[in-house]
């Protein structure tokens, strides 16, 4: 299972905090990648460290040769503490889930709705409150129905 990075903050030296859907927030120290993988020493350089970017939801880009998958991260890295998870991370799995069987992209996504493609990636990253108008324009295109439910709490 693969855990979705939905944010990335550069720490003191070569030290990183990432913030999943799940809600957890991870350290991680870079460093502990120099014996084995030597081009990531070029990290030591402050300037390169924090011109690091979020590679959709499962890696850390810096460059064509340095990188660093968030699932690392996630399972080797020090857990500070668990955040609420977005606000509407499973209606963004469910939006996610059907444009992958559609194999539809976010881009193709946007030009069949005409919403922009970074208001679909915060929508699937679960950080937009969506309209009911825009939920049925992302259901039409991709082809599916809007259903909304209310549950009795026990």
């Amino acid at each position: 299972m693969f855990h979705k990075a939905l944010q990335l903050r550069f720490k003191e030296s070569t030290v990183l905090e990432v913030r999943f859907q799940d809600g957890y927030i991870k350290r991680y120290d870079v460093s502990v990648l120099f014996e084995k993988y030597p081009q990531m020493k070029a990290l030591k350089d402050r300037s390169l460290f924090t011109s690091g970017k979020l590679q959709g939801f499962y890696g850390i880009i810096w460059s064509d040769e340095l990188d660093l998958e968030t699932e690392t991260v996630y399972e080797e890295g020090i857990t500070l503490r668990r955040a609420k998870p977005a606000p509407y991370s499973d209606l963004g799995e469910k939006i996610i889930s059907l444009r992958a069987r559609r194999d539809m992209s976010q881009k193709e996504l946007s030009e069949k709705t005409g919403i922009d493609q970074s208001d679909i990636s915060r929508i699937e990253r679960g950080m937009a409150n969506i309209s009911l108008k825009t939920l049925n324009r992302i259901a039409e295109a991709l082809d599916a129905e809007t259903e909304i439910h209310f549950i009795d709490r026990p």
